[in-house]
């Protein structure tokens, strides 16, 4: 399945294992982008249906991808988005809790801070050694918990949790479960109608392999309906062509469902057709078989750095692996330059807490991570 190279790139001389930073987009992607320039070139060609298929056709492949209806998808430009339309959607009272994990991203904590101004308790789980499991959640949960918000997979450890085990315990104390899948979806399948999460939220620039200000997020319809969030989005309301008729009086709609949420500016033909082009192509190819690829990867990766005497601290098997793989030189001051220089031998990795941070994905080759071990070798 090398092929999936061939649709990506060129990439000169280097090798990019960084894509929980960016991942590069194929050329069906670059090929939309090209044509929507083209439009915007001359702008007689957009048609005002466009408006409206733009954002109905991204809805309905990231709806396949996670196995919702595409009403249901709220498009965004990040995760932000979607973590900042809960929080401050949310009808969280004076007392309530809002449980995050210590150590998390900063897009998944920050929103939910300024809520303590309003006397939202915040509380920081210690994760321990295994990161989040229901065992360390558990004694969390009390009668005024509302929200657990986390990452699926972790950008710093490179551990994906147990959706279902930790879901399952959310719904048996009526907990929602909001869920940041940024370093997760497009590498891993995810079905929304098994999985026990309330919400799902990502962005659409690394393993999704999209444009940068691209994201989207979806919740339950029960999680949809509790929100009070004031936004009315004009063209959400109404249509372009609606614009050239006699009743010009805006009227905000209520029966919107998830459209209401969306970002503004739904036709963004710039980055919303290549993610489309994006979405459709790991679609083509099959999640499973994405998966399965990116996972022998990971196997020689793993298998090499340890063979080189680096330490491999993130998961090295089992369900909590992911295609993030984090390791360090026995001397862990070492590691900044380290990265550093396989930079300079054109291998791109990432420096993240004091490690280095290797993810490869589909573009990526087992000669390309073999061209990382002996690069590695060398540095040692």
């Amino acid at each position: 399945m090398t092929v999936f190279a061939s649709h990506f790139g060129p990439f000169g001389d280097r090798v990019w294992l960084n894509c929980a930073h960016q991942g590069p987009i194929p050329h069906v992607a670059a090929a939309a982008a090209r044509r929507a320039i083209e439009r915007k070139l001359a702008p007689f060609e957009l048609r005002d249906e466009s408006f409206t298929e733009v954002p109905r056709r991204l809805k309905q492949m990231l709806g396949r991808l996670i196995g919702a209806p595409p009403e249901e998808i709220i498009l965004g430009n990040s995760a932000s988005y979607g973590l900042h339309l809960l929080a401050n959607g949310l009808p969280l009272q004076r007392g309530d809790e809002v449980l995050l994990v210590r150590g998390d991203f900063p897009s998944v904590v920050l929103p939910w801070l300024a809520l303590e101004e309003r006397g939202v308790r915040l509380r920081h789980i210690e994760p321990g050694e295994e990161g989040l499991t229901p065992e360390t959640l558990e004694p969390h949960l009390g009668p005024r918990t509302i929200v657990l918000s986390t990452t699926w997979v972790h950008s710093f450890t490179g551990r994906a949790i147990d959706l279902d085990a930790i879901g399952r315990r959310c719904r048996s104390h009526g907990v929602w479960f909001i869920v940041n899948a940024s370093q997760a979806l497009g590498a891993r399948p995810l079905d929304v109608t098994g999985a026990p999460v309330d919400a799902v939220i990502s962005v659409g620039f690394k393993w999704l392999c999209g444009p940068y200000g691209t994201g989207f997020c979806w919740m339950t319809p029960r999680l949809l309906s509790s929100l009070r969030y004031n936004q009315a989005y004009w063209l959400a309301m109404q249509t372009a062509e609606e614009l050239g008729g006699d009743s010009a009086i805006p009227v905000v709609k209520e029966d919107l469902g998830a459209r209401r949420y969306d970002v503004f500016g739904t036709a963004n033909f710039f980055n919303f057709e290549p993610l489309t082009a994006s979405v459709d192509y790991l679609l083509t190819q099959g999640i499973d078989a994405v998966a399965a690829y990116d996972g022998a990867l990971i196997d020689r990766l793993i298998e090499g750095l340890a063979e080189l005497g680096y330490n491999v601290l993130s998961p090295r098997e089992g369900d909590s692996r992911s295609t993030l793989v984090i390791a360090s030189h026995g001397d862990r001051t070492r590691n900044e330059a380290i990265q550093r220089e396989l930079q300079d031998r054109g291998i791109d990795v990432a420096y993240r807490r004091g490690n280095l941070r290797f993810s490869p994905h589909l573009y990526n080759t087992l000669e390309d991570v073999e061209r990382a071990l002996q690069a590695l070798e060398s540095c040692r």
